[in-house]
């Protein structure tokens, strides 16, 4: 008895700075030509992914960029083109930090990147679906997947709402909205 109430009281300050951690997470507005989405960014899980997209929304980077690939029942992806499908210079890719512990679930902001693993740069995705095939499965380069950083708190209509929106193939791109669905601003909150 006095071993588990020993084990429960040493157990409290760390709930507690856990708790204390998530409660200190940035939250950003991406205000779109479709509405608003705020996203909490887990810098107590992601934090060189955080910093990353704080880095580029500090600096008005996503300003006027656009969700320049969406495909239904998958993802909504942007932070990369501009309107007239133009891609904007970046910082350095940074190192991925995909983990089991952080899957790519419904409503989770991941990193896009390409087949390199330490690719990631501006471009980001919302998860529509629980896409668990780009969840952390192994140190390989098939298996490293997509690092999630943060989740929709408010706003996930708005994103549903872009992932219905007309695509078609556009100056050799993919799944690009017919009409832009632009990122007005995304501001700390």
């Amino acid at each position: 008895m006095r071993k588990t109430l020993l084990a429960i009281l040493l157990t409290i300050p760390l709930l507690v700075s856990s708790l204390s951690l998530a409660q200190d997470n940035p939250i950003v507005v991406i205000q779109t030509n479709k509405g608003a989405i705020t996203v909490e960014l887990w810098a107590d899980k992601a934090p060189i992914s955080v910093e990353n997209f704080l880095r580029y929304t500090d600096s008005n980077f996503f300003d006027g960029m656009v969700f320049h690939r969406v495909i239904p029942g998958f993802m909504i992806q942007g932070g990369g083109f501009s309107p007239d499908m133009v891609q904007k210079s970046t910082y350095d890719a940074i190192k991925n930090e995909a983990s089991a512990s952080v899957p790519n679930d419904r409503g989770t902001l991941a990193m896009a990147r390409t087949n390199v693993v330490d690719s990631a740069t501006a471009q980001f995705f919302v998860n529509l679906v629980d896409n668990d095939f780009l969840n952390h499965t192994d140190e390989t380069q098939r298996g490293f997947g997509y690092a999630v950083f943060g989740e929709v708190i408010e706003g996930m209509g708005v994103v549903d709402t872009i992932a219905n929106v007309e695509t078609a193939t556009t100056k050799g791109f993919q799944n690009v909205p017919t009409e832009p669905v632009v990122i007005t601003s995304a501001k700390r909150q």
